[in-house]
């Protein structure tokens, strides 16, 4: 079982940035497509950025221009750069295979917080 650790979160105001970060106890570098999921309040669990492991990405319109996404194969991290924050991005942010695969565990997740 892979386990992943979410960082990076915290409490920012509307415009800024933040960087988080999702390290996995064992190697990504198989996985063809990592993503960041949030899930804010009274929500649903959503994908909002994926990358292959070939460098493709893929962004939901929500966040789109605004979030990047990352993965460092060598390092078994993935990094997801928010910038222009928005209230409407406060959630707790996870990270997972896309799909999910049932030797990957999820993790506890990160809450960003963005004050209007």
């Amino acid at each position: 079982q892979v386990q992943l650790v979410e960082s990076g979160g915290g409490l920012v105001q509307a415009g800024g940035s933040l960087r988080l970060s999702c390290a996995a106890s064992g190697s990504i570098s198989s996985i063809w497509r990592m993503g960041w999921y949030r899930q804010a309040p009274g929500k649903q669990r959503e994908l909002i950025a994926d990358e292959t492991k070939i460098g493709g990405t893929g962004y939901a319109d929500s966040v789109k221009g605004r979030f990047t996404i990352a993965r460092d194969n060598a390092k078994n991290t993935v990094y997801l750069q928010m910038n222009s924050l928005k209230p409407e991005d406060t959630a707790v942010y996870y990270c997972n295979a896309v799909p999910l695969i049932a030797t990957i565990n999820w993790g506890q997740g990160t809450l960003v917080t963005v004050s209007s």
